[in-house]
This record gives C-alpha cells, sequence and structure tokens, in this order.
C-alpha cells in the first residue's frame, strides 16, 4: 500500500508531476481540489466567495482525511492544504510527503500566464505578482519544509523536464 501527497505552491507542478508520476508508480491520481468541486458541485473559489476561507479549510480538512483512506494513491494537495489545522503533521503520518519547491520567480513566470483562471492573482503582475507570491510563500514554507522529501522542481519546461522529474522523484520514492 502506497500514498503519496505532493505539495507546493500554487504553478510548483503538483498536477503536471503528479498525473505522470502517479501512472508511472501505477497510483490512482487524485487533484484535491477537483475531488473537493466533484463533492461539492461547486469551483474551490465559489466555495471560498460562499462559505469564506475558515469553511472551506475545513472542508478541505474533511476531505483530505478522506482521501488518505485510499490505498495506492499520489493526491495532489492544494497549495495551502498543509498549511492549516494538523494537515502536515497527518499527511506525514499517513504516508510520504514531497514538497515541489520553485523559487519566487519561477513562480511567477508560471503564473503569469495562467493568473486569470486564478482570482487570487487576477489583477497583479511583474514586481506586485512577485512580491504577493515571496510573502504567501514565506508564510507557508514552514510548513512545507516539514514535507519527508523537498525536491527542487525549478526546471520545467519541456516534457523531457517533467520526466526527469518524475525519474528523479521515483528513485526517491
Amino acid at each position: 500500500m502506497k500514498r503519496i501527497f505532493l505539495m507546493g505552491y500554487m504553478g510548483a507542478g503538483k498536477t503536471t508531476v503528479g498525473k505522470k508520476l502517479s501512472k508511472q508508480l501505477n497510483l490512482s491520481f487524485i487533484d484535491l481540489d477537483y475531488y473537493i468541486e466533484g463533492r461539492y458541485h461547486k469551483e474551490i473559489r465559489q466555495l471560498f466567495a460562499e462559505k469564506g476561507e475558515e469553511a472551506f479549510r475545513d472542508i478541505e480538512r474533511r476531505m483530505l482525511h478522506e482521501v488518505a483512506s485510499f490505498e495506492d494513491v499520489l493526491i495532489s494537495t492544494g497549495g495551502g492544504t498543509p498549511c492549516f489545522f494538523d494537515n502536515m503533521d497527518f499527511m506525514n503520518k499517513a504516508g510520504t510527503t514531497v514538497y515541489l519547491k520553485v523559487s519566487v520567480d519561477e513562480l511567477a513566470n508560471r503564473l503569469e500566464v495562467c493568473k486569470q483562471t486564478r482570482p487570487v492573482l487576477r489583477n497583479r503582475s511583474g514586481e506586485e505578482l512577485k512580491q504577493f507570491i515571496g510573502e504567501s510563500l514565506e508564510s507557508r514554507s514552514p510548513f512545507y519544509e516539514k514535507a519527508q522529501i523537498i525536491f527542487d522542481a525549478e526546471q520545467m519546461m519541456t516534457e523531457q523536464d517533467i520526466q526527469a522529474i518524475t525519474d528523479k522523484l521515483m528513485d526517491l520514492l
């Protein structure tokens, strides 16, 4: 029985790497955000807007515990998941935790192109975007750094880069 939790800031590559890695390890892949959306029939941003962050984080915690009861699974967490309640300690006990670590500059580059789909980033660009990411990452890093494996996922431009990351993670797992 294997259970792997991928974590990191938005844009770190959790879903991209998670899908590929889960296939290579013959594990089911679950993106926690999509799982929540499927259960509640609403997008994450709608749940946030309607219920507020506190209620959303409680939903997220309950859904995390639910998917963590599955066997042979790779779970891509939401960027904030490890930072609330005892989620980080819970994941460390329930399986193997992997933090996909990426620099502020690289995250800003990746997120600049898709910020319209991420409401918290929509009106930010350039230095303002970097500052926002930097401040968020600084507050989240103490949680992310508790992961059992901290992996440099900086270089993820091509399919070959993604394969190289997946191969290295296979060796670590």
